[in-house]
């Protein structure tokens, strides 16, 4: 495959730049922001300026002399990695101000669409722009691409309603070898666009640029050595309950430090923590949250999977079939424009009961269980009756396993096949 993939998010970044004088789109480097951005252009037939703030001579420039910054690059414009220069944020502020001003005058001043930044800092560049452009700003998160961008089949968040996933396109079926081929692959689109790229190259390069640019101004020198054995903790544990006094007595370091750095692999995109769901009507609950790697290629290059093969026979299979899913839902949600934080969730209580996965979508809970088998048996949803409790409105439940077809397991919940997530 090569060539531009569709992205299912376009609707969304159109949709704000309509809305919104600035749209911001964060997500971890060569995830295909800018790319998006550009295309989205070509396509509308819409000129707009191009500046990257990683050429440090522009970056230099956006620092020191905001104002000259502004009269040599004119809106609508995008500014790309933007992080790196946040006092930008107030004089975008002033201009979108003045071209709402003479829009009272004049309605055929463009008032939307005038700045599009992107940013590989999510947790930096959303705050100080959402405080900076209140009101001016619409933010969109963009991970890797998912398996129906790749196939270019329509994305809509899931849901395992019964009625939504029996109208609902499959994915192209796979055994599970080529299953764990495509988990081991990756979602950069690099690795689709450029198909002579080698895989092992590409992650080590990443990690590289990675190092140098995102982390570089924000630890110690010295720490970067034990930064990237951190990553690959984190990276072995995948799908796993965090616990941070485990991972930071094994590495020798403070609970400060593995608190900052899971900060940092957080807020630049590569991992995200699912937090465990409770209110009032639940009590002892677990309250530390789970682990994923967005990105399964990244993941299994960090933990030493070199191939499908071994991957999949390994013990690391099932957290990685885990992660795999788990992320592709959570990309179906931000790349239909919703925070997956407010919806996505899991559940385990002092007694050991867990449920892998909740989602919470119009005041409805669906659970939801992970199983790298064909057959997982009715035991698998033995668990499902603590939703009971909640107080909410409870949907469908589903196993979403490696079965060939959509199948009943009792009048409530199903067997999902891993092809219609």
């Amino acid at each position: 495959m090569s060539g531009y993939i569709k992205r299912t998010i376009e609707n969304q970044v159109i949709k704000l730049s309509q809305t919104f004088p600035v749209v911001m789109i964060t997500g971890p480097r060569q995830v295909g922001k800018t790319t998006l951005l550009n295309r989205l252009q070509k396509e509308n037939n819409v000129k707009i300026n191009y500046v990257s703030l990683d050429d440090l001579n522009i970056r230099t420039l956006a620092i020191e002399d905001p104002e000259l910054f502004f009269r040599t690059y004119k809106e609508p414009l995008i500014i790309d990695e933007f992080q790196y220069a946040p006092n930008l944020l107030t004089y975008i502020k002033i201009i979108v101000d003045k071209k709402r001003l003479d829009n009272l005058d004049n309605n055929k001043v463009q008032t939307n669409g005038l700045f599009f930044l992107t940013g590989s800092q999510a947790f930096q560049t959303m705050n100080v722009a959402s405080e900076s452009l209140a009101g001016r700003v619409g933010i969109l998160d963009l991970n890797g691409l998912s398996n129906r961008e790749i196939e270019g089949k329509k994305e809509e968040i899931f849901i395992p309603d019964l009625n939504i996933l029996s109208e609902k396109e499959k994915l192209t079926s796979k055994s599970t070898i080529s299953l764990y081929k495509k988990i081991i692959k990756g979602s950069y689109p690099e690795l689709y666009n450029n198909t002579k790229i080698d895989r092992e190259m590409f992650y080590s390069s990443y990690i590289r640029t990675y190092i140098e640019r995102d982390i570089r101004q924000l630890i110690n020198v010295q720490d970067e050595i034990r930064f990237l054995k951190f990553i690959n903790n984190i990276a072995a544990r995948t799908a796993q309950e965090l616990n941070m006094s485990d991972i930071c007595s094994e590495l020798g370091i403070s609970s400060a430090t593995g608190d900052s750095w899971l900060s940092i692999l957080t807020n630049t995109g590569l991992v995200y923590l699912l937090q465990p769901y409770f209110n009032n009507n639940i009590a002892r609950i677990v309250k530390r949250p789970k682990v994923y790697f967005m990105d399964t290629g990244l993941a299994c290059y960090l933990a030493g999977y070199q191939d499908e093969v071994t991957l999949e026979k390994s013990a690391y299979s099932g957290a990685i079939f885990e992660t795999y899913v788990i992320t592709e839902i959570i990309k179906s949600f931000s790349n239909n424009g919703l925070d997956a934080r407010k919806h996505l969730f899991y559940y385990r209580d002092n007694n050991g009961k867990e449920i892998d996965l909740l989602i919470i979508y119009k005041d409805t809970v669906y659970p939801i269980e992970i199983k790298k088998s064909a057959n997982p048996g009715i035991e698998a949803i033995k668990n499902f009756d603590i939703v009971n409790k909640f107080g909410i409105k409870i949907g469908n439940g589903g196993v979403i396993c490696m079965k060939e077809n959509l199948f009943p397991i009792d009048e409530n919940n199903n067997y999902i096949p891993v092809e219609l997530i």
